[in-house]
Formats: structure tokens, C-alpha cells, sequence
């Protein structure tokens, strides 16, 4: 039976416990774990003084598929096998994309807004020219979702590997390539150096004038000032954000304002949807680590995600 730590006291851990119990673990103390869940994502700080503290945990999870706030530590210890929540909350945040994009198309963000009778606008989904920057587990949740709006739907990505749904397959060199002839892009791919401001004012000029840009992945994908320039000159249909930069995104500022940009605060995954989901994703990596298999959602330190 492993031996597994849940730390530290939040308010997940009881169910993360639970999860660790229904896969056969063993819950102990940090200084006899051999594995570690790490249920705090707002408290990376206290990880490192733990894992020094404790030399015999040699396998850590971490809670979100994003890693940017534990990047460094696990450079620091490469010895140790990190996964994260990589696919796990792929499902819900796909659904949020899915319904931004309807919103956007249909003008929600106007007429929700609105206090008068306006005049008719908005487009299809359905025959759309869908561009997703990503070929990770929400493009993969996504593109079903899109399959009965007979999209024609381009994936950019760094590994040119097919995917069911996915009319092409491309390269990100191939980027400026494809977004002239993009109604929707969708931003679903994690955040590096090499994806920070991926979508900035060329990019955004690129851009046919009905296109909406939807962003489920993480604020800095997208330079915010370039993007508030093209909502207000009208260059893009609009914009849905989930994520910001910056984020929360503070009060007065101008994105509040527009139109042709709607805005959620973060939640293309809640608490309430993503505990369970991480739940079942501790239980079946404590029940592989037992049998001695490959875990879920392994983290590669050198490209960050």
C-alpha cells in the first residue's frame, strides 16, 4: 500500500483524502509519505520548506493543469515525478468555450446590455471557420462539441499529430497562415514564454472584421491593450475572455465597457465543477503508482506544462 500525504489543511483536502483512501493509499504524515498531494494551488510557497523537509516523497501532484506558480521549484528538483491536473478540468472549460462562442456570434454581449429594442445583428456557428490555438485536452473536449455545427476547424500545435474532429492539423509557424481565414480562434494551449503574447497587434490585424477571439487558457496569451485597440477600432468582431491580463481585471477598465467584449471571471472551471474531477484523478494515479504504472498527466518540466 502507498504511502500519501494530502497537505496542506483547505478546504479540499477532506475530499482529496477521500480520493487517496478510494485508491487504495494509505494516508500518513509528510515524513513518511512516499507521494504527496498538494491541495492548495494559492500556497506554492509552502511547498518547497515541505519537500526539503521531507527528502522521502519522491512523487508530487499538483491541483491545476497550469504549473506557472511551482515552475521553478521543479526545475529545482528534477529528480522528483511531478504530474498535475493536466485534462482534467478539460471537459467544463470546453463547454465554457463552446458557450462563449455562441454568445459572441449572437451578439450576446450587446444585447444583454442593451435597454432598448436594437437592431438585429450576429452570425452562425454553424459552417464557421474555427482556428484553436492548442492540441491539448480542451481541444480535444472541444472538438466534438463543434462537430455538429459542421465547422471546418484548423488545430495549431506544436506536435503535427492528427485529431479526430480536426479538418487540418498545422504547425505553430503556420499561424499567421491560417488566422486571415479564421470566424472563430480559439486560445486553449498552455502558457510559456514562447505562447506569452501569442496573440498581439499583428496577429489581431490578421484577423478577418467578424472575428471573435475566445480565450479559455490564461490571460497573457493575448496583449490586452493591443486587443482593446482592435474592439474599438471594430478590426475584430469581439472578444469572450475568461482570463485576463491583468486578472481580476480591475474595475474602470476599459474592456468593462465594450460591446464586442465579453468577459467571465474565471470559470470556465469552478470549485464545485473541479473538486470531483480532481478527485478521480488522485484516485487513479494513487491506484497506478501502486501497480507500478505510467501516471496520469505527467509534467514536463523542460517545456513547462
Amino acid at each position: 500500500m502507498a504511502k500519501i500525504a494530502v497537505e496542506p489543511e483547505c478546504s479540499r483536502r477532506e475530499a482529496l483524502v477521500a480520493a487517496v483512501r478510494a485508491g487504495g493509499g494509505q494516508l500518513v504524515d509528510p515524513d513518511v509519505a512516499e507521494g504527496l498531494i498538494w491541495a492548495e494551488p494559492a500556497r506554492a510557497d509552502l511547498l518547497p520548506p515541505m519537500l526539503d523537509a521531507n527528502p522521502n516523497i519522491h512523487w508530487v501532484q499538483l491541483p491545476y493543469a497550469g504549473i506557472e506558480p511551482f515552475l521553478d521549484m521543479l526545475r529545482a528538483r528534477p529528480n522528483l515525478d511531478w504530474t498535475c491536473g493536466k485534462g482534467v478540468y478539460a471537459a467544463p472549460v470546453a463547454e465554457h468555450a463552446l458557450m462563449l462562442a455562441l454568445a459572441g456570434f449572437r451578439g450576446l454581449g450587446t444585447f444583454a446590455r442593451a435597454e432598448r429594442w436594437l437592431t438585429p445583428e450576429g452570425q452562425n456557428l454553424l459552417d464557421a471557420k474555427v482556428t484553436i490555438l492548442g492540441g491539448g485536452g480542451i481541444t480535444e473536449e472541444l472538438l466534438p462539441l463543434l462537430s455538429p455545427f459542421h465547422c471546418d476547424v484548423t488545430v495549431v500545435r506544436n506536435q503535427i499529430l492528427p485529431m479526430e474532429g480536426a479538418n487540418q492539423v498545422v504547425g505553430s509557424h503556420h499561424l499567421h497562415d491560417v488566422l486571415p481565414n479564421t470566424d472563430l480562434l480559439v486560445l486553449a494551449l498552455a502558457l510559456t514564454p514562447e505562447t506569452s503574447g501569442i496573440i498581439a497587434e499583428n496577429e489581431l490585424a490578421l484577423l478577418p472584421s467578424n472575428a471573435w477571439v475566445i480565450n479559455v487558457a490564461r490571460g497573457r496569451h493575448i496583449v490586452t491593450s493591443d486587443l482593446v485597440d482592435a474592439l474599438q477600432s471594430g478590426s475584430i468582431g469581439g472578444a469572450a475572455l475568461d482570463v485576463t491580463d491583468p486578472e481580476p481585471l480591475p474595475d474602470g477598465h476599459a474592456l468593462w465597457s465594450l460591446d464586442n467584449c465579453i468577459i467571465t471571471p474565471h470559470i470556465g472551471n469552478t470549485p464545485e465543477m473541479g473538486l470531483p474531477l480532481l478527485a478521480e484523478r488522485v484516485t487513479a494515479n494513487v491506484r497506478r503508482y501502486i501497480a507500478g504504472l505510467p501516471l496520469l498527466g505527467p509534467v514536463d518540466v523542460t517545456l513547462g506544462y
